[in-house]
Parts: C-alpha cells; sequence; structure tokens
C-alpha cells in the first residue's frame, strides 16, 4: 500500500472518530441537565445556611454537615437505613437464586405463567402494593385473623409498624429485581460443566462452589446492587408500612424538605445517605472480587 492510500485511510479513520464523537454529545448533554447539574444543586443546597421562613439562608457553611455526622439520632437513622437494606437485599438473593435458577434451566410449558408470577409485583404502583400489605398485615388484618381463627395465637401479632413489616414488603417489592438479573446470567450457564464436574467425583455442593458461583456472579452482583440501592433508598413502604417507628434516612430527607422546610439540611441528609450508599457497594465490589479470587 503506497503512502498517500495509508494516509488517506487515516484521515478517514479519523472522520470516523470524530463523527463518533458528536454521537455521544446528546447523550452526554442529556446526563448532564437530568443528572449532574441536579446533584451540583443539592451540593450547593447542601452547603447553605439554614433559615426560618425560608429555603436557605445567604451565606455558606459546612454545619449541616457538621450537625448530621455529630448527631447520635441520625447515625442511628443511617445505621437502621444500612441494616434494612442489607436485610431485604439478603433476603431476596437467598429466594431469588432458587426461582432464578429454575426459571433459567426449566423447560416446562408453565414457564411463561412463572415469568408473569415473577414479574406481576412490577405491574402495580409501590403504593397500592404497600396497601396491599397494610391490609394482610395490620391487626385486624387476614394473616392475623387466620392465625386467631385457626387457634395459632391468642392476640393479634404485631407485623406492622416495625421492621418486619417493612422488611416483608420490601422483599416482595424488590424480589423481581434480584430474580431477572439472576435469570439471564444463568442462562448462559451451561449445565453439563457441572454434570461433567460431578462425573469426575466432585460433590455437589464443590460443583456449584466452583463452577457455578463463579459463572452466576456477575448476576449476582448486578441483583445485589440493584436490590441494596432501591432499598437503600426507599420511602413509600416505611413510610406505609413503618408509621412512625421505624424511621428511615429517605423519611427523614422528606420530612427535612416537606415538614420543616429546611432545605439545606434535607440536601445534606441527601448526599450523606447517598455516599453511604456508594460506599457500601464499592465495598462490596472489592470484597466481591477478592472472593472470586480465591474461588478461582
Amino acid at each position: 500500500m503506497s503512502t498517500a492510500a495509508r494516509a488517506a485511510g487515516g484521515r478517514a479513520r479519523a472522520a470516523g472518530e470524530r463523527r463518533a464523537v458528536w454521537l455521544v454529545v446528546p447523550a452526554l448533554a442529556l446526563l448532564g441537565m437530568f443528572l449532574l447539574l441536579p446533584y451540583l444543586n443539592i451540593v450547593v443546597m447542601s452547603l447553605r445556611e439554614p433559615a426560618l421562613g425560608a429555603p436557605h439562608g445567604p451565606g455558606f457553611t459546612l454545619g449541616n454537615y457538621r450537625r448530621v455526622l455529630g448527631d447520635a439520632y441520625y447515625l442511628g437513622v443511617l445505621g437502621q437505613t444500612l441494616w434494612l437494606a442489607l436485610k431485604t437485599t439478603v433476603i431476596c438473593l437467598a429466594l431469588g437464586y432458587p426461582v432464578a435458577r429454575h426459571l433459567a434451566r426449566t423447560d416446562s410449558r408453565f414457564k411463561g405463567v412463572l415469568y408473569v408470577f415473577v414479574l406481576s409485583p412490577l405491574l402495580v404502583g409501590v403504593v397500592v402494593r404497600s396497601f396491599g400489605w397494610l391490609i394482610l398485615l395490620s391487626n385486624n388484618g387476614v394473616v392475623n385473623k387466620a392465625l386467631i381463627d385457626l387457634g395459632l395465637v391468642d392476640g393479634a401479632l404485631a407485623l406492622m409498624n416495625n421492621a418486619l413489616g417493612v422488611t416483608i414488603a420490601l422483599v416482595h417489592v424488590f424480589l423481581p429485581f434480584m430474580i431477572l438479573p439472576l435469570v439471564g446470567t444463568l442462562q448462559s450457564v451451561d449445565p453439563t460443566l457441572e454434570a461433567a464436574a460431578r462425573s469426575l467425583g466432585a460433590s455437589g455442593l464443590t460443583a456449584f462452589r466452583r463452577i457455578e458461583l463463579p459463572l452466576a456472579w456477575p448476576g449476582i452482583q448486578a441483583g445485589v446492587i440493584l436490590v441494596f440501592v432501591l432499598a437503600l433508598s426507599a420511602y413509600v413502604t416505611p413510610v406505609m408500612l413503618g408509621g412512625a417507628q421505624v424511621k428511615t434516612m429517605s423519611v427523614l430527607v422528606v420530612q427535612a424538605l416537606i415538614d420543616n422546610f429546611q432545605w439545606p439540611a434535607g440536601a445534606a441528609l441527601a448526599l450523606v445517605l447517598a455516599a453511604t450508599g456508594a460506599l457500601a457497594v464499592w465495598l462490596f465490589a472489592r470484597g466481591s472480587a477478592r472472593l472470586m479470587r480465591s474461588v478461582e
């Protein structure tokens, strides 16, 4: 190939790369407008002085963060929020993995029906789902009535206005977000690999730990992160089923912004929650990477 031809090819590639960059510009503009700018506004608001009767005062301060991070009440609510999200994630993983494994490997003609059952919670709004759990778990609800009528309990169990009711409802709401990524990953795992390992003398647990788990780990990671982040920021379900007894950071953020009209305090609470969630996700990603290296 001549020097002129190579130069022409290089110019064509450069022109193609420039056109590809321009194709990305609309997406970057949308991200900047609807993601970066709102976050920047929240950051600025969290640094403003609080004021009475107004969203914020004239100056800037770090006092909002000092109040959040130095107050035992806020730290306790943050810990409770993290614990609630962690419990929801673990229960969703324990319940969702067997369901996802069955959906990924079954050839039953009822497979479509099973998918409908998995996706059915997503077809109803979160407010309606939470209200349904109110009817089921209240003192005069379906569950307590059934237990009393069967003679299993003497009085109504406390299934609402506590962490138990909130956890049950959150698991129901977010379980599909755990199952769907797992199904997609497990469908790509060849079941003959496990059969080959069993034929070579590996136990079922060893075959799962050394073969299926590493191959399914990307789906597990996606499901765990998705459910954890959603549960960490959940607002409607904790408010409806937790009442005044279960406080989460999302509830405090809304109270600060709407009830108390303290926008700087609400912004600081929201950013502390976001930073804590990001740190938890980063630690999980680092820990899971080390775990997979040890398994290999």
